[in-house]
């Protein structure tokens, strides 16, 4: 199962240049570091914009929750980066009763896990 409407994925420019790429939030410095680590760029809020809408909807849903603010899906994959590497994150989006359709709430990182190897 996938996000619903998935044609219709808002992710507010805001959230980009005032939260995820700001290295003076308070909450959202680390954020900010790790994308910039990958080559997103405040300039070209627009590359990381994609990738996230591009992650939460190429994935099928990890969790789903019903809230009192409506329905928040949780999506793991990879995120498509402009040095070419594709690290694992969970987006978050929430479908509120008469919102237009998905939009996004957090984006985390997420740390893979490697097998161990049996001798």
């Amino acid at each position: 199962m996938t996000l619903p409407d998935r044609h219709r994925t808002p992710v507010d420019p805001a959230e980009i240049t005032e939260y995820l790429l700001s290295q003076s939030h308070p909450g959202g410095r680390t954020k900010a570091e790790f994308f910039m680590r990958f080559g997103f760029r405040i300039e070209r809020r627009q590359e990381l914009a994609d990738a996230i809408r591009e992650a939460g909807v190429s994935h099928p849903l990890a969790a789903v929750v019903q809230s009192r603010h409506g329905v928040r899906s949780a999506v793991d994959g990879s995120l498509r980066t402009p040095d070419g590497r594709t690290p694992r994150v969970r987006t978050v989006w929430i479908v509120e009763p008469e919102g237009p359709g998905p939009r996004p709430v957090a984006v985390e990182r997420r740390e893979i896990t490697h097998a161990r190897r049996v001798a």
